[in-house]
């Protein structure tokens, strides 16, 4: 699942191309907006929230197409979420939609007299008044990226429960939302402890979330998410998708098990050298890393 560094950048590559612009006709494949046509409304802008993104529509004028269908000619808010597998696309309007992406995944095209705006694969697609978003995204906490960032309410909410498995408190967006298994995974590495810990034998929560924030604030305009430092291939990270590697700062075997229950459980990936705090029982078969082809008999395939 995309993590706030990739959603915040992606929000920023529709805020500049499509704000302040007209849209000049809309395709929403999506059960409940398939009638909805957003033709001549402006974007105001296009903002994200934690893993969620805002695009935001002006009021519409003189009750133009935009306010046609049914719609209120109020401001309006489309509101997508990535989920696993979504993303938007920016072309220039008029030109082949140069991609490997299926035509039967998109989910939203909207087009302007420049450019044209793909979702492809979106997890969620809503339609709301701009002043009634907090419907959509007014749980969330602290939002990483955002610019109210509050680290001090962070902290009060990550450490509301002393019991609770740190991984799992991160990866919960209404403690502070953008933190996905790679950023929680780094993080936890870099303050040497496991994600099964709990959140009271932190010995540092504000410099945990202080990591956290910068960790995502200094990804968020490069594509690759690299946490080590390192921009070879493939020591980037230090942990997160190497299972069954040497741990690049002490050598011993990168580790991957799952983390919560299920269907909501996720993989957690942590280095038993370097990391100290509960982790789950390890018989120590081996693991390929995660998304390897190659399967290793007897352990289970954890991509």
């Amino acid at each position: 699942m995309p993590e706030g560094d990739t959603v915040w950048r992606t929000a920023r590559r529709l805020h500049q191309a499509l704000a302040g612009r007209e849209l000049t006709s809309s395709d929403l494949r999506w059960p409940s907006l398939a009638a909805v046509d957003l033709g001549g409304r402006h974007v105001r802008e296009v903002v994200s929230a934690g893993k969620h993104v805002l695009l935001r529509t002006a009021a519409a004028e003189g009750g133009g197409p935009g306010a046609g269908r049914g719609l209120p000619p109020e401001p309006l808010t489309l509101h997508s979420h990535l989920r696993m597998e979504g993303s938007w696309h920016v072309h220039r309007t008029g030109e082949p939609w140069a991609t490997r992406r299926s035509a039967h995944g998109v989910r939203a095209v909207l087009t302007t007299s420049e450019w044209t705006a793909v979702g492809h694969l979106l997890g969620m697609l809503d339609l709301v008044p701009t002043a009634q978003e907090d419907r959509l995204v007014g749980h969330l906490g602290p939002d990483l990226l955002g610019p109210g960032w509050n680290a001090a309410e962070a902290v009060r909410r990550l450490t509301a429960d002393p019991a609770r498995e740190v991984g799992r408190a991160l990866l919960d967006q209404r403690v502070l939302a953008g933190v996905g298994t790679l950023y929680m995974a780094e993080s936890l590495f870099l303050v040497r402890t496991t994600p099964w810990t709990p959140v009271g034998e932190l010995a540092d929560p504000a410099a945990l979330v202080a990591l956290l924030h910068k960790l995502l604030d200094t990804n968020k305009d490069r594509a690759e998410q690299i946490t080590t430092g390192d921009l070879r291939r493939d020591r980037q990270h230090w942990v997160h998708a190497r299972s069954g590697r040497a741990c690049l700062r002490c050598r011993a075997t990168v580790r991957v098990a799952r983390l919560g229950e299920p269907p909501t459980d996720r993989v957690a990936f942590y280095c038993p050298g370097c990391q100290r705090g509960a982790a789950p029982t390890d018989d120590g078969r081996p693991q390929a890393p995660l998304g390897h082809a190659r399967r290793v008999a007897g352990r289970p395939r954890y991509r």
